[in-house]
C-alpha cells in the first residue's frame, strides 16, 4: 500500500477525515482542513466555527508561513459600550473551582471559518466539496461522543447548558450526552453543506450576518458590521527558532506561545538539559526551573512587549538575555481545563501543515440557525492580561496556541503544537 502521508488528532472521527483525503489524492492542506472542520463537529467542548487558531505550513521546495486567524477584539464603530452580557460562571474539577466568563459580550470576532476556507484556497487541492463532506456526513447523520469528549463537555456543563440554544448542542433525548451516544448537529450539518456545495462567499456572508444579528450590542453582545467586513486572516512569516541541528518554526507576535517555547529551548540549551538520565531527580528538576522561568518571563512584561515590540520577541528567544532569568524550580499551577486541540499532517510529497484552534470554553450560546457555539475569548484571563474589555476594537487578540514544525536539513521532520 502507498504511504500518502500521516496525520495525528485528537479525535479519531478528526484523523479519520484527513486521512481520507490523503488517500483521495489531496495534499497535507486539505487533510487539515477536512480534519479541522470535522473537529467543529466532533470535539464540541474545545473547538468551534466562531472560534480561532493558527497554522504553520509548508514545504522545503514552497517556504513556510503561518496564516493566523485568532480572534480581534469587536466593537469597530461603537461611540458608546452598551450593556454588555457578561457573566461570571464557576466549573467545579473536584478538588478545586475556577471562574470563567461568558454571555454574548465575551465573544471576539471568530477568525476560524474564514480561515480554513483561505488556507483552501491557498494551498489545496481537492474540490470545496469534497473537504467539506466528512464533516457535514457526521454532523447531519450522527457520530459517536468518545470517552474523551464526554470528560471534557462534563467539565463545562453550567457552560454547555447555559442557555437553550448551546443545550442542544450537547443534550441527547432531554439529557446531558454521554459516551457512547450518536450525537447529531443538523444545523451545523446543512450549513457545512451549503458551504461545500453552494457559494462560500455568499454562506460566508451569511455566517457574519448572523453574527452582528445575535452577538451585537442589541444583543449586549460587541460584534458590529464593520468588525466582520474588516476581520481577515493575516499570512505571518513563522517565529523561526534554532535548536541544536533543527529549525523550530511556531506562531510568531503577537501570540505568545511560540516566543515562549523558543524561551524555553534557550534555557533548555543553557541548563544542558538532556545530559542527565531522563525524568531522573536532576531532570525534573531542570524542568521545572525552565517552566519557572518561562513562567516569570511572562510575568514580566512579555504581553506587553507582544503588539508593542514584536521584534524584541525575536530577540529574546536568538540571544543569551533569556539566561539572565534562570529561577529556582518550583511547582506552578495547572489548569484543570487543561488545554485545546490540534492536528497535524505531513504528505507524502513534502507538504506540512499543523493547526491549533479553540473556541474558549464557549460563550453559553450558540448562533442560531447555524449549530456553533461561539467563543468567549473576551471573557478569558490569560489572553486578557490588561483586564476584561479594555482592548482597543480592532485589536489582534494573543493566543497562547502554538502549531510548530521542525525542520531539519530543509525538510519538515516533526509537525506538532502547545
Amino acid at each position: 500500500m502507498t504511504i500518502r502521508g500521516v496525520i495525528a488528532a485528537s479525535d479519531p472521527h478528526t484523523a479519520v477525515a484527513g486521512a481520507r483525503m490523503l488517500r483521495r489524492g489531496g495534499n497535507a492542506v486539505d487533510a487539515i482542513v477536512a480534519a479541522k472542520l470535522t473537529a467543529a463537529v466532533t470535539e464540541l467542548p474545545l473547538t468551534s466555527l466562531a472560534g480561532g487558531g493558527a497554522c504553520v505550513w509548508g514545504s522545503a521546495e514552497k517556504g513556510y508561513q503561518v496564516l493566523d486567524f485568532f480572534a480581534a477584539i469587536p466593537g469597530r464603530g461603537l461611540t458608546t459600550r452598551p450593556a454588555l452580557d457578561f457573566a461570571p460562571v464557576a466549573v467545579d474539577f473536584g478538588q478545586t473551582t475556577q471562574i470563567f466568563h461568558i454571555g454574548r459580550g465575551a465573544a471576539a470576532v471568530p477568525g476560524e471559518l474564514v480561515g480554513l476556507l483561505e488556507l483552501h484556497r491557498r494551498a489545496g487541492r481537492l474540490p470545496l466539496r469534497s473537504v467539506v463532506a466528512p464533516a457535514a456526513s457526521w454532523a447531519r447523520d450522527g457520530f459517536i461522543v468518545s470517552p474523551q469528549i464526554a470528560r471534557i463537555a462534563a467539565l463545562i456543563l453550567p457552560i454547555a447548558g447555559w442557555s437553550a440554544s448551546v443545550s442542544r448542542l450537547f443534550f441527547v433525548d432531554g439529557r446531558f450526552l454521554r459516551a457512547g451516544d450518536r450525537l447529531c448537529n443538523p444545523e451545523l450539518g446543512e450549513f457545512l453543506h451549503e458551504l461545500g456545495e453552494g457559494d462560500a462567499h455568499t454562506v460566508t456572508a451569511a455566517y457574519w450576518s448572523a453574527l452582528v444579528q445575535h452577538f451585537g450590542p442589541a444583543q449586549g453582545g460587541l460584534i458590529t458590521a464593520r468588525d466582520v467586513e474588516t476581520y481577515a486572516p493575516v499570512v505571518r512569516e513563522p517565529l523561526d527558532i534554532r535548536f541544536g541541528c533543527y529549525r523550530v518554526l511556531s506562531n510568531p507576535p503577537p501570540s505568545a506561545g511560540g516566543g515562549l517555547i523558543g524561551a524555553g529551548l534557550r534555557i533548555a540549551e543553557g541548563l544542558g538539559l538532556g545530559k542527565e538520565p531522563f525524568l531522573s531527580l536532576a531532570h525534573l528538576r531542570a524542568v521545572a526551573a525552565l517552566l519557572a522561568t518561562v513562567s516569570d518571563v511572562r510575568q514580566a512584561g512579555y504581553d506587553e512587549r507582544l503588539h508593542a515590540d514584536p521584534d524584541s520577541i525575536r530577540d529574546l528567544v536568538a540571544g543569551d538575555e533569556i539566561l539572565a532569568w534562570m529561577a529556582p524550580a518550583r511547582i506552578l499551577r495547572e489548569d484543570p481545563l487543561g488545554a485545546t486541540t490540534h492536528i497535524s499532517v505531513i504528505d507524502a510529497e513534502g507538504l506540512a501543515a499543523t493547526m491549533t484552534t479553540s473556541n474558549g470554553e464557549g460563550c453559553g450560546y450558540a448562533l442560531p440557525g447555524f449549530g456553533i457555539h461561539v467563543n468567549n475569548f473576551l471573557g478569558e484571563d490569560d489572553i486578557n492580561p490588561a483586564g476584561f474589555h479594555q482592548a482597543a476594537p480592532g485589536t489582534w487578540m494573543s493566543t497562547m496556541m502554538s502549531p510548530t514544525l521542525l525542520i531539519r536539513a530543509a525538510q519538515p521532520c516533526l509537525a506538532l503544537g502547545s
